[in-house]
């Protein structure tokens, strides 16, 4: 059965509209221009292992809205920010503090666990873009992108490997183990970012998922850093990138 938008709280500043939402059971964040409600593109945001009101989601949010005047959606993932653990959930996080405190390989485990979210993460955000798409200022004509690194690149893969909706997308910082096979499927404008000196995924692992994906159009972002180093500026890049594929000239800052 097909879930409406249901809104459950309103905030406006600095010219950005912050709605919560639920879709069924999943809650979510809608950020829009609050001038006009002329139809613009929607960008569906998933977080990397944090919740959908983490700072780092709000501060794209905004750069999106600000600066295109796009529609920004992210919903909590499976067990993460207000929706409760599994059973399986809390196994996976209890593996992965014993292998970070015997100093062995998070890969392995970050990767299983995820395939697992993802499973279960990517009908539900086909389901909250089925309803977001009959709000009168999104509609069922416009664009769509998808914005997600770490954990939301491991949703965004294969969310986007079988929604057709979905013309351009940014991911980053992910091993290729369970996506790959997902990644040659997709065939729309691609960016990808990864550290060069990340302490957890090789290099080569992430040159890997990024030859694997099939779009004609793919960027590379590479830089200098650890995992948790990404530069602030590859938002901004992000944003040009989903100006230029969904139709959007930037404003000034």
């Amino acid at each position: 059965m097909q879930h409406a938008v249901q809104f459950t709280a309103r905030s406006s500043a600095d010219g950005v509209v912050e709605r919560g939402f639920t879709v069924g059971e999943v809650p979510g964040v809608l950020w829009s221009p609050a001038a006009g409600s002329d139809r613009a593109p929607l960008v569906l945001m998933g977080h990397g292992g944090t919740h959908k009101k983490w700072p780092g989601m709000t501060g794209r949010a905004h750069r999106l809205v600000t600066g295109c005047g796009f529609h920004v959606a992210v919903i909590d993932a499976p067990g993460h920010g207000g929706r409760p653990r599994t059973a399986h959930d809390e196994q996976e996080i209890a593996a992965l503090y014993r292998a970070r405190a015997a100093g062995e390989a998070e890969g392995p485990i970050v990767v299983r666990s995820n395939a697992h979210l993802a499973a279960r993460a990517v009908p539900e955000w086909r389901a909250t873009l089925d309803a977001l798409q009959e709000l009168p200022e999104i509609g069922t004509d416009g664009p769509v992108g998808y914005f997600g690194l770490n954990m939301a690149t491991a949703i965004g893969v294969p969310l986007t490997a079988v929604e057709p909706r979905i013309t351009a997308a940014v991911f980053g910082l992910h091993w290729p183990d369970a996506l790959a096979d997902r990644a040659k499927r997709i065939t729309v404008p691609v960016e990808y970012v990864l550290q060069w000196d990340d302490e957890h995924i090789p290099r080569e692992s992430g040159l890997a998922l990024f030859d694997a994906f099939a779009s004609r159009e793919k960027t590379l972002h590479a830089n200098a850093g650890r995992h948790k180093e990404l530069p602030r500026f590859e938002a901004d890049s992000a944003v040009r990138f989903f100006a230029r594929h969904l139709g959007r000239a930037v404003s000034p800052a």
